[in-house]
């Protein structure tokens, strides 16, 4: 059985959720409450990583993650995976610096885009994820098109995930906003599916709140881990 390595503190609250997550997902595969998972987790400071986007500092950045990956290979983490979405403007930078598999969340949801044959995406994130072109890149090259909210919208999404959701506040008036949002993108530029890009989103929504296929991309990820132990 694998163990896996997960780079988590992308937020606290996220990697909670990662971990009891793929707990219940590895027993459900076992069918069994009596068993456990082994697995490691380095928890490191997000707020570093967002002190090094916002200064450019973009290979700080690998080299601060890539060395929380190193530290999971060094005791005996069979593969990794980035417990957040952000950090992944760097993936193929850390990825290089393991010699273990890594699983990227990007690509995971690309797999679960495309297995759900949707063309046009929203894409709601931290304003990193939605600025830059890292997470659209792998949907744009295969004909997909990816939408992200305006300039306003972008930030007032990402001061309520700095400000809330990674903070483990969930607030019925943000929920309210961020639909809003996301009506609004489905009138006005037609997305036939909704990327959550940013794994503390899955706290504030349930899939009962739309009327278009979503993509958590947390649940992904963690499908693909339980995937990935099991090989």
């Amino acid at each position: 059985m694998k163990n896996v390595g997960i780079i988590g503190g992308l937020g606290p609250e996220s990697t909670m959720d990662y971990y009891q997550s793929f707990i219940h997902k590895y027993q459900d595969r076992k069918n069994s409450k009596k068993t456990l998972p082994e697995l490691f987790i380095n928890s490191i400071n997000m707020y570093n990583i967002f002190e090094y986007i916002n200064n450019n500092q973009f290979e700080e950045l690998a080299n601060y993650v890539g060395n929380a990956a190193k530290k999971l290979e060094d005791i005996g983490a069979d593969f990794i995976i980035i417990a957040a979405n952000t950090p992944h403007i760097v993936f193929n930078e850390i990825e290089k610096m393991v010699n273990v598999p890594m699983i990227s969340i990007v690509d995971a949801t690309y797999e679960c885009a495309d297995e759900e044959n949707l063309q046009s995406l929203g894409l709601l994130g931290t304003k990193f994820t939605m600025e830059h072109d890292f997470f659209k890149k792998q949907f744009t090259k295969n004909n997909k098109h990816v939408v992200v909210p305006n300039e306003n919208e972008q930030q007032l999404i990402h001061q309520k995930i700095v400000d809330e959701l990674e903070n483990g506040i969930v607030n019925q008036e943000t929920k309210e906003d961020f639909l809003k949002i996301i009506s609004r993108m489905t009138k006005e530029d037609n997305i036939d599916g909704l990327i959550l890009g940013c794994t503390e989103l899955q706290m504030l929504f349930d899939k009962n709140d739309f009327n278009i296929p979503i993509l958590e991309t947390m649940d992904i990820h963690v499908n693909k881990m339980v995937e990935e132990v099991f090989k």
